[in-house]
């Protein structure tokens, strides 16, 4: 299991103020939004793939993506769900 502290002080220094862990259930999705600011989202547990900029990826454990400030994008968890620390500036 990836180390929730170790994270949460990586998206500290990076500057991200407000750190959460998120969980969503099986197969859950969020259509298409963007976000005022950017967000840096670590995956803890289980898989998310997200769409954004025309492409495609999917997120294991251990893995971090970033969201840029207003950028469309969209997401889907995977048949376990997923849990994740969200960082937003």
């Amino acid at each position: 299991m990836v180390q929730r502290q170790d994270w949460e002080k990586a998206l500290r220094q990076d500057g991200f103020r407000q750190i959460y862990t998120w969980e969503d259930g099986p197969n859950a999705s969020y259509p298409d939004h963007s976000h005022a600011g950017a967000t840096a989202h670590v995956i803890l547990e289980g898989e998310m793939t997200v769409t954004s900029e025309g492409r495609t990826e999917t997120y294991k454990a251990g893995d971090r993506f970033d969201v840029p400030a207003n950028a469309l994008h969209s997401a889907r968890m995977g048949p376990a769900g997923c849990r994740y620390l969200i960082g937003e500036e």
